[in-house]
């Protein structure tokens, strides 16, 4: 039996192993996952990387190129996909998706960092041919070799409208945003572009980790100690990491007296704590605790009172969350999983309430950036009567002379003033209590009575919050 010939390869040409790169392998993985499985990188990358620390022996640089390259594709990828479509012959649909995320990943190298052309292109294509095959790598060396022909701005001009001609697409294009959240969000804001613009541009910058020092249980000037740590800008328990930061490796962390929680977080439950009240002061709720970082420092606060905390949550694993956050906590306070439109509790019994309500999430996009690709605004419809029952229910369960206040991490017109305003006009024995004097020391706090907080303009995580007295 004859053998069947080797196919030959071109003289001069002989085979040679692809040469594998752990960080961008991993980066690649890490945007699979995002695709396939709808997972959050925030949530998949750092069970990879410390895996990869202890398989492939990562350090802290292989650490931060691979979190770059993640992050970084998700977060300019509108503006990618417009340029690698505009180097393709086929609509981007065709593409095959890990075909695109390595063009994306290869994109980024080349558009938006400082690593030489050559070099990104050539381990783009290594990429490729590790996970991709021979055969689409050409295709990936031929897109990106037309790609690295013109810089960030080059390619801004080419693919994305005037400004003049249509506003909403070209700041869609040129910041990476769905066309639908670049109109949302202007008018939260109120129109004009450089405040749009900033808002966007913040969008894309990579966010700070802050931490909280729980009352009674630690302080910021201990967390201070730490080598990378800043002060925060408004909070009195709020520290800042620094670039290279790591949370984990911070003791009161790890023993959960401090945890990470953004700014905004942490003073939508000091404005709600420090709120004017009308008789006693003893009940605290949060409706909507999962999973746990306010009701941890509203807990923390309580105690100081000696107040009582009931921090309920609808769904038993986000509860058991919760009661992992307030282990340890130095006053009364119990967990439970109930429905906050619902009340599993007696009407009018809490002197405080916060209800954080689930939404779109449009406001941390900077922590989030594939949640921008993800939402669309038929979700609005999905989280209105949500939003709504939650807030009546926290209505029902304050007294009269007490407060509510009603938070979300959305600045959509339709997931703020629109709820609150809405539910208001059903309670008449209720009334808007002015926010910002109890933000002390925070510019650019509008008009009020509410809140709305902008990554551009605080450096937080875009958290709305109106406080509303019950007043019969």
């Amino acid at each position: 039996m004859s053998q069947q010939p080797r196919r030959s390869r071109p003289p001069g040409k002989p085979y040679r192993r692809p040469r594998k790169d752990p960080v961008r392998i991993l980066a690649f993985e890490a945007l699979r996952a995002v695709d396939e499985r709808d997972a959050y990188a925030n949530l998949v990358l750092p069970p990879l990387l410390r895996a990869a620390r202890q398989r492939e022996g990562f350090d802290a640089r292989d650490a931060a190129l691979a979190t770059e390259l993640v992050y970084g594709t998700l977060r300019r990828q509108g503006t990618y996909d417009a340029v690698i479509a505009a180097c393709v012959d086929r609509p981007l649909r065709e593409v095959d998706p890990p075909v695109l995320d390595v063009l994306s990943l290869g994109a980024h190298q080349l558009l938006g960092t400082r690593i030489p052309s050559h070099a990104a292109v050539s381990a783009s294509v290594e990429l490729a041919r590790v996970v991709l095959g021979d055969g689409r790598a050409k295709f990936v060396n031929a897109v990106l070799r037309k790609i690295a022909a013109d810089d960030l701005d080059g390619w801004l001009a080419r693919v994305a409208p005037p400004y003049e001609e249509d506003p909403e697409d070209h700041l869609a294009v040129v910041h990476s945003h769905p066309r639908w959240v670049v109109s949302a969000l202007w008018d939260s804001l109120g129109g004009g572009r450089s405040g749009i613009e900033a808002l966007l541009a913040a969008d894309n910058e990579r966010p700070e980790v802050t931490l909280v020092a729980r009352p009674g249980r630690s302080s910021a000037a201990e967390l201070l100690e730490e080598e990378a740590a800043v002060p925060g800008r408004w909070s009195p328990y709020a520290v800042r990491l620094s670039e290279g930061g790591e949370p984990g490796a911070v003791e009161a962390v790890r023993e959960g007296r401090a945890g990470v929680q953004d700014e905004g977080s942490q003073l939508v439950a000091l404005a709600l704590a420090a709120a004017p009240l009308e008789g006693p002061d003893r009940r605290w709720l949060d409706a909507c605790a999962g999973p746990g970082g306010k009701a941890a420092l509203l807990g923390a606060l309580a105690a100081e009172r000696g107040a009582f905390l009931l921090a309920s949550e609808k769904q038993p694993h986000r509860a058991g969350l919760v009661a992992r956050a307030l282990d340890g906590n130095p006053g009364p306070y119990r967990v439970i999983a109930a429905d906050g439109t619902r009340p599993a509790w007696a009407p009018g019994v809490f002197d405080r309430v916060l209800v954080d309500v689930p939404c779109t999430g449009l406001g941390a996009l900077r922590r989030r950036p594939e949640a921008r690709w993800r939402r669309r605004p038929e979700d609005l419809e999905g989280f209105a009567p949500l939003q709504r029952g939650l807030l009546r229910g926290a209505l029902e369960s304050v007294r009269v002379g007490g407060v509510v206040g009603y938070a979300t991490c959305s600045p959509h017109l339709a997931e703020t003033r629109a709820v609150v305003a809405d539910v208001l006009k059903q309670h008449p024995g209720a009334e808007l209590v002015d926010a910002r004097p109890l933000l002390p020391g925070v510019p650019d706090l509008g008009e009020g009575p509410d809140v709305q907080l902008w990554p551009h303009l605080h450096g937080t995580d875009a958290m709305y919050l109106a406080l509303v007295r019950r007043t019969a």
